[in-house]
């Protein structure tokens, strides 16, 4: 049987947090979900399980992400810390009330469709745990700069030093002309992140993304409010429960005040200047409001745009209909960015994903 996209999604969503679904274990979990009714909560669960787990230490987390993904847990086997298990979604039938198939997967993913439009800080909690799940799938690549450094390859500039010891081996006769290439080498991304009190009802989806974002390529993480605070250590657990428990630990003024001038300041003299900006390419999530001097945001924000190879501006109120960019923060920092993104929904992230790897 043809698996169903929800169902291999599924698998995927898995892999990201740290199940070792592989392409063996998803087939596995293909054919056994052909033997049994799709439609039970309960068999479904059982079938991955059996399936995509490898070890202990898998279940609770398979248990996590099947909640999260389908909607329901399976009471007697999810451990006393997951929350009670809520009723099936419709993702789960493969028949409608007509018998035809598939009708009831194609409205879950008009569903998911539309969630991923939604501004995140108008979600409900389960719609929350869903777009957890989503984030995790997220494409990420890293944007790519030249290298001086040169490799062997079939096409290129000719390589001197190769070509001469080839002829040495040959008596002297050019037969074959060797070859060498740039590799490209990934550049490095810096988030800096607003979580003052106003960007509150974003901060749990800015940090799951900046965690997807640390574990697939070179990425620095620093929180932006009353001060700077460096959370890259903290996001490189790899479960994200245990990554987002480190960063609150970490950060001192969870919903304060904003002075991203200073802080900009303080990340440029200590870090920027020291390598982290240079040549890279810098996200900054504000929604501009700050209570510092904006002539300091400006200066700090030149000095970013000199030092970096692009510098993004993310805004959740860029993408409403009749939005201006008049906030003092973001007035003062436009002329030294490359672009303003809108950043309020999923859909959002992912084209910020997509500028970011053609910076």
């Amino acid at each position: 049987m043809e698996p169903l996209p929800g169902l291999l999604g599924f698998t995927h969503a898995l892999a990201a947090a740290g199940v070792p679904a592989d392409p063996h274990r998803a087939m596995a979990f293909t054919e056994a979900i052909g033997h049994i009714d799709i439609a039970d909560p309960r068999q479904l669960y059982a079938a991955g399980r059996a399936t995509l787990c490898g070890k202990p230490d898998d279940l609770p987390v398979y248990a996590r992400v099947f909640a999260a993904w389908f909607g329901a847990g399976y009471p007697g086997t999810t451990p006393a810390t997951e929350k009670p298990a809520r009723p099936r979604i419709a993702a789960l039938d493969r028949r409608t009330a007509s018998g035809e198939p598939g009708e009831s997967l194609r409205v879950a993913a008009d569903d998911t469709e539309i969630l991923r439009h939604r501004d995140l800080a108008e979600l409900t909690e389960a719609e929350r745990e869903r777009v957890r799940a989503l984030l995790a799938e997220l494409d990420v690549r890293p944007p790519l700069r030249s290298s001086m450094r040169r490799r062997p390859a079939h096409r290129g500039e000719l390589d001197p030093g190769r070509t001469l010891r080839g002829m040495l081996a040959s008596g002297g006769e050019p037969v074959h002309l060797r070859h060498r290439a740039s590799t490209p080498r990934p550049r490095r991304i810096v988030l800096l992140l607003d979580i003052s009190g106003s960007m509150r009802p974003y901060a749990d989806a800015l940090l799951r993304f900046a965690h997807v974002v640390t574990k697939r390529a070179a990425t620095e993480t620093f929180t932006i409010g009353t001060r700077l605070t460096r959370l890259t250590p903290a996001l490189r657990a790899r479960d994200p429960e245990l990554a987002l428990a480190a960063a609150a630990r970490t950060v001192p003024d969870w919903a304060g005040g904003t002075r991203i001038g200073e802080s900009l300041r303080v990340f440029c003299d200590r870090w920027g200047q020291r390598g982290f900006a240079r040549g890279a390419v810098v996200v900054v999530y504000s929604d501009g409001w700050e209570r510092g001097e904006t002539d300091r945001l400006g200066e700090q924000m030149a000095r970013l745009h000199r030092l970096a190879h692009k510098v993004f501006w993310v805004n959740p109120h860029a993408g409403r209909a009749g939005y201006e960019p008049v906030q003092s923060g973001i007035a003062a920092a436009l002329g030294h960015i490359d672009r303003l993104l809108a950043g309020h929904s999923l859909e959002t992230l992912r084209m910020l994903l997509r500028e970011v790897r053609d910076a």
